[in-house]
C-alpha cells in the first residue's frame, strides 16, 4: 500500500537563497544599469569621477541588495543610493572652489527623477534611429562614441579630412535628433 503521507519539502539551503539573491540582482542591474550611469553623469560633470561614483554606487547597491523591496522600482531605489554616493563624493572634493549646493543638487535629482521616464524612452528610440542609419554612418557614430575615438583617429581609419569627419558627424546627429524627435512627436498624437 503507497504511504499516504505527503513528502515533505526540502528546505531552500542558505547558499540556493543566496544564489537566487544574487541572480535577481545582476538581472535588475543589467536592465538598468544605463540608467543609473546617464542619472550618475548628469549630477557630475566630471566623466572619471562619474565612472567611478558608479562603481561605488555598484558595490553598495550590491552590498544593501537585502534592503531592496521586491515589487518596487529598482531604478528609484538605485538613483537614490545613487545620490548618496554623489553627496559622499562631494565632501571629498569640498577644496575645490567650484561646488554646487545641497540644495542645487536635490532640486537637480528632482527633475531627474521627474524626466526619468521620458529620456529613457528617448534612450530607446535613438536605439532604434542608431540602427535605421545606413552601415557607414552607423560605424562613424561606434567608433566616435562606443569606442571613443578622437576625430583626427577617424579620418586617418576612415581615410577623410579632420573637417570631412566633423561636417559627417554633426550631420548624423542632426539626422538622429530629428528621427527620435519625429518618433516622440508620433508617439504623442498617437
Amino acid at each position: 500500500m503507497p504511504n499516504s503521507e505527503p513528502p515533505t519539502p526540502t528546505p531552500i539551503t542558505t547558499s540556493e537563497a543566496s544564489s537566487e539573491r544574487d541572480a535577481r540582482f545582476v538581472q535588475l542591474f543589467a536592465q538598468n544599469q544605463q540608467r543609473i550611469a546617464v542619472y550618475l553623469k548628469t549630477l557630475v560633470p566630471d566623466q572619471t569621477a562619474a565612472d567611478d561614483i558608479f562603481q561605488e554606487t555598484m558595490l553598495v547597491l550590491w552590498r544593501e541588495f537585502d534592503r531592496f523591496e521586491p515589487g518596487t522600482n529598482f531604478v528609484a531605489w538605485s538613483c537614490t543610493v545613487a545620490l548618496n554616493q554623489v553627496r559622499a563624493w562631494r565632501k571629498k572634493q569640498q577644496r575645490d572652489r567650484l561646488q554646487f549646493s545641497d540644495e542645487f543638487l536635490e532640486a537637480l535629482a528632482h527633475d531627474l527623477d521627474a524626466q526619468e521616464e521620458h529620456l529613457h524612452r528617448r534612450y530607446q528610440l535613438l536605439h532604434d534611429c542608431l540602427a535605421d542609419l545606413p552601415d557607414h554612418h552607423r560605424q562613424l557614430i561606434a567608433y566616435r562614441y562606443s569606442a571613443g575615438q578622437a576625430v583626427d583617429e577617424i579620418a586617418t581609419q576612415t581615410q577623410r579630412s579632420i573637417d570631412a569627419v566633423y561636417r559627417l558627424l554633426s550631420r548624423v546627429r542632426n539626422t538622429l535628433q530629428q528621427c527620435v524627435d519625429r518618433k516622440l512627436i508620433g508617439e504623442e498624437s498617437a
